[in-house]
């Protein structure tokens, strides 16, 4: 499996039921090439029916982590925001004031997928560095609009 298929089963992680010109046009295919990768990853055992299946991972459960990334210029750091636009296991990413430059949050199915997210944003130009750490436990986890009982009265 190359980037483009784990883009592909993370695509499919989200809305198994995507078509497959939706998914060429996330993973930046045409939908008969999109289509020819879809059916080797069935033959292959990744995908059956509707469901991922991964050989060594727990589909359970996703890896999230967050990553800090500094920029070697804030002001003109535009192709780092696009290019993690692209990934689509980024869920939230964050200009930040301070010491670092932008906060991203990875989803993933698996350790080794951060591990390969994490590399691909540490080799982009105009990234300086990155500091990762991984989630080990959520502690609240609200639905946006929310508030807690001080701000019901």
């Amino acid at each position: 499996m190359d980037a483009i298929d784990e883009k592909i089963i993370a695509e499919l992680t989200r809305n198994a039921r995507i078509s497959h010109s939706d998914l060429a046009g996330k993973v930046l295919l045409s939908r008969n090439a999109v289509r020819q990768r879809v059916e080797r990853l069935e033959r292959q055992g990744h995908i059956a029916g509707y469901t991922i299946v991964r050989a060594g991972h727990d589909t359970g459960t996703l890896v999230s982590a967050l990553v800090l990334v500094y920029r070697q210029d804030r002001m003109r750091g535009g192709d780092v925001l696009a290019a993690l636009k692209r990934i689509p296991e980024v869920v939230i990413c964050e200009i930040l004031s301070g010491d670092f430059d932008i906060m991203v949050r990875l989803e993933a199915a698996s350790l080794e997928r951060v591990r390969s997210i994490w590399e691909e944003i540490a080799k982009m130009p105009g990234v300086r560095d990155t500091v990762t750490a991984l989630t080990l436990s959520r502690v609240v986890d609200r639905p946006r609009g929310e508030q807690g009982p001080a701000a019901a009265g």
